[in-house]
């Protein structure tokens, strides 16, 4: 196959270069062992790239993503940038990206491993099989709206202002997405805001209701939700769910409450898609769920499977390689059967391994299956 696929790795502050290092391994491994070879470039982000640059991003790299076919994105953050300002921030990177890459569909799947049941809080009967994809519109609402900040009234009182705000537009495109991907699933979707209290929620609640009707999705069964009840019946019942699509401030919310029904964070990565342009490209952004985690950098403590299965994401979504994408998928799920762990996710009985140990494992399953 022609190597004529993008990557550009960002790998960022914290555990993101350690885990990013892990999917090094298996594109060597797919370039030797699969015949399909990336053109890899990788850039500075995050609190990285302020520490070279006094930026969270240089408009170079801004434009690395623009021309990659695909983005792979580590993490960000640090309490070293903890007082910096809100334009520099490491995090500011990130916003920037998506929002310049127009990445208005974030994709967090919800998936329990067998092998990982009794991480969860929750009892196995709740959690087995559980299989949800939560559709967070990533791009505007709440943490884009205008005006934002702090004002000081007339009378000397101090107020600050975020401001949630949705186009139809906007609300359409993110559940086209929603109604797409839950035909090749379970052909359902809760649509989830809160239209009891807030104008934008029945703004949100009557346009997914016309693009249901309008005779495109016929076949998906829709349910509308409130956000409250929504985390409420997540850890109550989730297996009710199929496909959850919700705005950028309940999705950041909900899909966290869906992360921690797997047992961990450091197992849950993510997609955000942005749309399918003439030729049929969509500029995408791919990483773990999980944060910089700070405390455990460098010491080859992070678990790398949330990355790995995020790169498994970038196989499927951005370069059709579905086979590619099972063959990684289905060797974190044997590694994980073989007992083996990384600290956040350790149990009695388990083999103890460091990041690079993981990787090496999960590159030693796909050997076996490429057999």
């Amino acid at each position: 196959m022609a190597s004529n696929k993008s990557l550009l790795m960002l790998p960022g502050d914290g555990i993101g270069p350690e885990v990013c290092q892990e999917v090094r391994k298996v594109l060597d491994w797919m370039d030797k062992r699969r015949a399909v070879s990336f053109d890899v470039k990788e850039g500075l982000v995050g609190g990285a790239a302020y520490d070279a640059h006094k930026t969270a991003i240089t408009d170079e790299t801004m434009q690395d993503a623009m021309d990659a076919d695909a983005v792979l994105f580590g993490a960000v953050g640090g309490p070293q940038y903890d007082n910096l300002g809100w334009d520099v921030r490491p995090e500011a990177g990130l916003l920037r990206l998506r929002k310049e890459m127009d990445l208005f569909a974030n994709l967090r799947p919800a998936v329990t491993f067998d092998a990982l049941l009794d991480a969860s809080t929750l009892k196995q009967e709740v959690i087995q099989g559980l299989d949800i994809m939560i559709i967070r519109e990533l791009t505007a609402g709440v943490y884009f709206g205008e005006p934002r900040g702090m004002q000081t009234l007339p009378d000397g009182t101090e107020r600050c202002i975020d401001t949630q705000s949705y186009t139809k537009a906007e609300i359409e495109r993110v559940t086209e997405v929603a109604f797409d991907l839950a035909r090749k699933r379970g052909s359902k979707v809760h649509s989830v805001e809160k239209a009891n209290v807030m104008k934008t929620g029945v703004f949100w609640r009557q346009t997914v209701s016309e693009l249901h009707k309008s005779g495109k999705y016929d076949d998906i069964e829709l349910h509308h939700m409130y956000a409250d009840n929504c985390g409420m019946q997540l850890v109550r019942n989730p297996k009710q769910f199929d496909v959850i699509v919700t705005d950028n401030l309940f999705g950041d919310m909900l899909s966290d409450v869906a992360a921690m029904l797997t047992g961990s964070l450091g197992m849950l990565p993510s997609a955000s898609l942005g749309a399918v342009d003439e030729f049929g490209r969509r500029k995408a952004l791919y990483e773990p769920v999980h944060g910089s985690a700070p405390d455990i950098a460098g010491q080859g403590m992070a678990n790398p499977l949330a990355m790995l299965l995020s790169f498994a994401m970038t196989l499927r979504y951005s370069f059709d390689l579905q086979e590619d994408a099972d063959l990684l998928e289905q060797a974190a799920q044997a590694v994980l059967s073989r007992g083996i762990r990384t600290g956040d996710i350790m149990a009695a009985g388990a083999e103890k391994v460091s990041t690079a140990q993981m990787g090496d494992a999960v590159c030693e399953e796909l050997d076996k299956r490429a057999a």
